[in-house]
């Protein structure tokens, strides 16, 4: 009764042309806003790719940003020589440029709030960490790094982003999703070193903070409890942690020639087994099939992991609509859809195409609401 309820596959959406552009740490397909400026412009040979050219602009206040953060990578790297702005957001800015022979991209936090800054921090020390030990999966080489001011310096890989946007309007080819679902299995099996990592979410403080919120029912509330006290009831028996990515979406997943590259390590760290996969699986709303693999590979390490899964699945679905109410309701109140980043053409959905991804994301987390209590019910 469990296996159907688990295997849920919500109503596929019409796909939408992929819009053209490219991800993080990728050159532009074309120049972005940001390079047409003074400076003369550079060129560098790209490994598996072409050259990369452009001018930065350093004028008004954003080129005051930028100067900034060029000059917190030069304390760390002397010889990185900026050419192109690939994303440049309220919080960060990404910059691609040349050190010697090679290319490399330096992630500079604009933004240091706390939090911010604790999740810039978490990411350079995830990278400083894969130095003493590798994970099984490929990820940028560090090259430098200031967690002070939030400044990072690592390889840049070639190939393509896996999708541009959080959720694609497309469905991506088979093949990309099933490299992709292979490299986070490999890395959920990996055991770092003791101490190297934290745990990030807080489980019964999220439910209970989007129980407060309104975002869970109350019935959602009891039912999750019961799981997690199921979860740890096992855990003491066998260990229940999981090394998880933490934001395993398909736009962190650069596709290179060499196999599936992990990208932007925020949030990496100890998770209840199966989040990567749930956060998989919320993103993949147009691919039935895959979903119903995550599913049976959720299920397959026994009822522990599959309630670990399940809690997983409630709580990001759950942010995703909260995520994507603010959205729309933010595109309703401007009476425009947002424009999309300069870096990234057409990337930013619009605000029916987030009406319509929001619609979606209440069918799964209501297919999602009905598994769990299927499972509780089991116990």
């Amino acid at each position: 009764m469990y296996a159907a309820s688990a295997s849920v596959s919500a109503p596929t959406r019409t796909p939408h042309p992929r819009p053209a552009g490219s991800g993080p740490y990728l050159a532009p397909a074309r120049p972005a806003s940001e390079v047409l400026g003074a400076g003369r412009a550079r060129r560098a040979p790209v490994p598996g790719g072409q050259p990369l050219s452009g001018r930065i602009d350093l004028s008004g206040p954003q080129g005051t940003q930028l100067r900034t953060a060029i000059a917190a990578v030069h304390r760390i790297c002397p010889e990185f020589a900026p050419v192109q702005v690939l994303r440049r957001t309220g919080r960060s800015v990404l910059l691609v440029g040349t050190t010697g022979r090679s290319t490399a991209v330096a992630k500079c936090l604009l933004d240091h709030s706390p939090a911010w800054a604790e999740r810039s921090r978490h990411e350079i020390a995830a990278y400083r960490s894969f130095v003493r030990q590798r994970p099984p999966v490929r990820v940028p080489r560090l090259i430098a790094a200031d967690p002070d001011n939030c400044t990072l310096v690592i390889e840049r890989m070639p190939g393509r982003v896996a999708a541009l946007q959080r959720h694609p309007l497309e469905t991506p080819p088979r093949a990309d999703i099933r490299a992709a679902l292979g490299t986070i299995c490999r890395l959920n099996a990996w055991r770092p070193p003791a101490g190297a990592f934290d745990a990030p979410l807080d489980y019964a403080a999220r439910i209970s903070r989007y129980h407060e919120l309104g975002l869970l029912t109350d019935r959602d509330l009891g039912d999750l409890q019961k799981l997690l006290l199921g979860i740890a009831h096992a855990a003491g028996r066998q260990g229940m942690g999981q090394f998880c990515h933490g934001d395993a979406l398909l736009s962190n997943i650069l596709m290179s020639p060499a196999g599936p590259v992990l990208v932007d390590w925020e949030h990496a760290g100890w998770y209840l087994p199966g989040y990567d996969l749930a956060t998989l699986w919320t993103v993949l709303g147009d691919a039935p099939g895959a979903r119903r693999q995550i599913s049976q590979l959720a299920q397959s390490a026994g009822p522990a992991a599959r309630d670990a899964f399940l809690v997983n699945l409630m709580l990001v679905l759950t942010r995703e609509i909260r995520t994507y109410e603010t959205a729309v309701q933010r595109s309703m109140r401007d009476a425009a859809p947002p424009a999309p980043s300069p870096a990234h053409p057409g990337a930013t959905p619009t605000g029916e195409e987030q009406r319509l991804l929001l619609r979606r994301l209440h069918d799964d987390a209501q297919l999602a609401r009905r598994a769990v209590r299927a499972a509780v019910g089991t116990r």
